[in-house]
């Protein structure tokens, strides 16, 4: 068949390209177009082999093998395949699992079955040197791609590099068609400037008696005690304040004997987004019945919005926390007959009621955000989901505010 095909490794290509461009191999340091990059693969390798296309191959890892966010975006595509790997964490660190494994039996299945007379291999793992043998063998000339090293030298193995038919090198013009570094600011995800009570609450130190409490408190009752939290003698570390008080902080606050911060607003009420011991701990205040009563996204959905907000998830949506938050909001509002309920929901600021909380969190978990140890959302994550919410909450409230004073 006078057809070539691609066989991405996307660990090597993303990878390397970060090093590139970015000074390290941290996908999380790049953003890719992958509509852009698919489309300059096409081209690069319609252009190189002088072939049609008949098929690219993504091969990547995930946990579980569980597709995230690019790998649906990338499925639905024309003429692009993905294969999953597993995705493990060894000492602090990612590594792919069965993925050139994966790749070497594609590459000798297509070679064996004569699909195509041309393949492209964008990789640098020398496992792959006996598919490409057994390839050759076949009658299929073989394209080597590798991405310019960040230091000029070679990021492939020298083997491959000696066994292909045709060698080329993507360089840093080639790849920011569809790349570029990130631009590092501190700051995960935007933050919405939150009112000013709410500002009081979260910017006040926690009381020393809270501290006092929380060194006392035994190991059985911590929920769930960090892994390595003891230490000489058997003696319980006591973790330091975080930046960001959890739910048990800021209701230590209002605990019987706390010092209560200065620059606390007078009446200023604890609220979070969570009903775990919302009733039960001490200055706390129960849900109110409109709360219970407000209707969840999946009540205020039809069929067809269903599937175009699938649709809208595998395309458009990234998965990035924070937009998440803003999604689910715009989709929950723009649903909403009663626009009361909008004024309600303000009044509970920051806090999400519990049943839209958790299915805002369920649908989260569909764009990976769960860590893989414990099945639960990462609790940075968690904070900015709900900012993404309560930012795309406030954005026509805004506007309004803006066309009254006008």
């Amino acid at each position: 068949m006078d057809r070539c095909i691609v066989l991405v490794d996307a660990g090597y290509l993303l990878g390397a390209a970060a090093s590139l461009l970015a000074g390290e191999p941290s996908r999380s340091r790049i953003t890719v177009d992958h509509t852009a990059l698919i489309q300059a693969l096409r081209d690069r390798a319609e252009s190189d082999t002088e072939r049609p296309l008949l098929r690219i191959y993504w091969f990547d890892g995930a946990p579980d093998r569980v597709p995230q966010p690019e790998h649906r975006r990338l499925r639905v595509m024309p003429r692009v395949t993905v294969r999953l790997g597993a995705l493990t964490r060894s000492d602090g660190r990612w590594a792919q699992k069965g993925v050139d494994a994966a790749m070497h039996a594609e590459l000798t299945e297509l070679a064996r079955n004569r699909a195509c007379s041309d393949v492209v291999l964008v990789t640098g793992d020398g496992d792959l040197l006996p598919g490409m043998m057994a390839a050759k063998e076949h009658g299929v000339a073989v394209h080597l791609w590798a991405v310019q090293a960040a230091d000029g030298d070679y990021n492939q193995s020298e083997d491959l590099v000696a066994e292909a038919d045709e060698r080329r090198v993507l360089d840093r013009a080639w790849i920011t068609q569809a790349v570029r570094a990130k631009e590092l600011t501190g700051v995960c995800a935007p933050q919405p400037v939150p009112r000013p009570e709410i500002a009081a609450i979260l910017s006040a130190p926690l009381p020393e008696s809270a501290l006092a409490a929380a060194a006392e408190r035994p190991a059985e009752q911590e929920p769930h005690p960090p892994a390595g939290a003891t230490g000489n003698g058997g003696q319980e570390r006591v973790p330091a304040p975080k930046g960001v008080p959890t739910p048990k902080d800021l209701a230590a606050l209002r605990a019987p004997g706390a010092v209560q911060p200065a620059q606390q607003p007078a009446g200023a009420t604890l609220r979070w987004s969570s009903d775990k011991g919302w009733v039960d701990r001490p200055g706390a205040v129960a849900e109110p019945a409109e709360a219970a009563a407000m209707p969840t996204l999946a009540q205020l959905t039809t069929a067809e919005q269903r599937w175009a907000d699938r649709e809208e998830d595998i395309t458009t949506v990234g998965g990035d926390p924070y937009e998440v938050g803003q999604v689910f909001a715009r989709r929950w509002m723009s649903r909403l007959g009663d626009q009361s309920h909008l004024q309600r929901l303000s009044q509970m600021y920051p806090r999400i009621p519990h049943r839209i909380d958790g299915e805002l969190l369920r649908y989260a978990a569909r764009f990976g955000l769960l860590a893989h140890k414990d099945d639960q959302i990462d609790e940075h994550d968690r904070y900015a989901i709900r900012a993404g919410f309560w930012r795309e909450f406030d954005v026509p409230a805004a506007a309004e505010h803006a066309s009254a004073g006008e």
